[in-house]
């Protein structure tokens, strides 16, 4: 598997992409809102930047990527005309928008025009000017350097670092015969490879961006997690949806449309770690802070417009298909290059049939609601920092 070239999101702006099927990630933005707030105005009080750089990493594309970056420019207007100068010239922003090279970076720079100019006029209705700033796409993995040292005040990560640098080392087609992720069929020993891959990760991630942070820089790092340690069960409808993916892709193995080895023969390069692991692997660290954490559930809210595409007085009846629908589209538009790029492209539109199939199912039998577990840290870097390269 060749994730550097595979794993991406659904390009465009079509009824597929991700730009208009990722309402649980803008959740998880504007969840997260207060702690960059925070993080913002911690450094700016701090260090008093006369240039702030700011790196969004796993940045994908669509309005989700521009959210951020308008979020970052709201926090720093709301500073005072006498605070947001030094040395009489106004703080400016240097935004970099990270991703692998097969992130979608021209649908990103497609829309810049338009933002700039809402955001001209959105600040011109208040009176205002929004700070000078400047975007920039840096591709390339996060499991690498990526920044010179001392270089970045902020990092901002959403919904990105559960995804691994690789599926886990020495996990082979015979050890997790009929699942592409974690379940209850899973031996333990599968689960134990996935955590130990992403302790490697996490932490190869945290000693990069302490190099690459200033002496006081700032993270905020949102990932899909558990609420508990029970690896299987405790992902909520992460763990569930992936399971029923698992479903679909045995029902077309059983029609002969798959082969098995195909299914067996095929891992997931994720991991939701639960709240415990990450901490301990930041305190492993040495360099970082713990400023917060936040655990949260994020639902599929059928009511809520903005969330799903229903009308707001959508029928009792209809709630379950809407979710399902909802949780089909948000999963295929991350995992259908990845999916395609193991099994073929003929299978997809049927696979992913079966899985809304599957998840609708669920959904009408489940006495919880269907929602996923996010964590967020707040991290600071300690008084002396790392530097010198990897």
């Amino acid at each position: 598997m060749n994730i550097e070239r595979n794993l991406h999101m659904i390009k465009g702006d079509g009824d597929s992409s991700y730009a208009k099927n990722s309402s649980m990630q803008r959740k998880a933005i504007l969840a997260t809102k207060p702690m960059v707030a925070e993080a913002l105005k911690g450094v700016c009080m701090d260090l008093q930047p006369q240039l702030m750089v700011v790196a969004d990493l796993g940045c994908s594309s669509g309005t989700n990527t521009l959210l951020f970056i308008s979020k970052v420019i709201a926090t720093i207007s709301e500073k005072t005309p006498t605070d947001n100068n030094i040395r009489g010239c106004p703080m400016e922003v240097q935004f970099f928008l990270n991703d692998l090279p097969g992130n979608d970076f021209n649908h990103i720079f497609q829309s810049l025009e338009q933002f700039e100019q809402s955001t001209v006029q959105d600040y011109a209705r208040r009176g205002l000017h929004p700070p000078p700033h400047y975007i920039a796409g840096v591709p390339g993995s996060f499991y690498t350097r990526l920044f010179p040292c001392n270089s970045v005040h902020l990092f901002h990560s959403s919904f990105s670092l559960m995804w691994l640098s690789q599926v886990p080392e020495h996990l082979d087609s015979n050890m997790n015969k009929g699942n592409i992720y974690i379940w209850e069929t899973t031996p333990p020993l599968v689960a134990k490879l996935y955590l130990d891959q992403f302790e490697k990760d996490f932490s190869r991630f945290l000693q990069l961006r302490c190099k690459e942070l200033v002496p006081g820089g700032q993270m905020v790092l949102t990932v899909l997690g558990r609420k508990s340690n029970d690896v299987v069960h405790g992902g909520g409808m992460m763990n569930i949806s992936l399971e029923l993916l698992s479903q679909a892709v045995r029902t077309l193995v059983a029609e002969g449309r798959v082969e098995k080895e195909k299914l067996d023969s095929f891992n997931l390069p994720m991991y939701g770690p639960s709240a415990d692991e990450l901490k301990q692997l930041v305190q492993q660290n040495e360099l970082l802070d713990i400023v917060d954490i936040h655990v949260f559930d994020l639902t599929y809210n059928p009511i809520d417009k903005s969330e799903l595409e229903v009308g707001v007085n959508a029928a009792p009846d209809n709630i379950q298909e809407a979710i399902g629908h909802n949780i089909t589209t948000g999963l295929r538009a991350v995992m259908e290059p990845l999916l395609m790029s193991h099994f073929g492209e003929s299978i997809i539109d049927d696979l992913f049939m079966v899985f809304e199939c599957n998840v609708i199912r669920h959904v009408k039998s489940a006495e919880h609601k269907s929602s996923i577990t996010a964590i967020s840290l707040s991290l600071q870097t300690k008084l002396v920092a790392a530097t010198g390269d990897a």
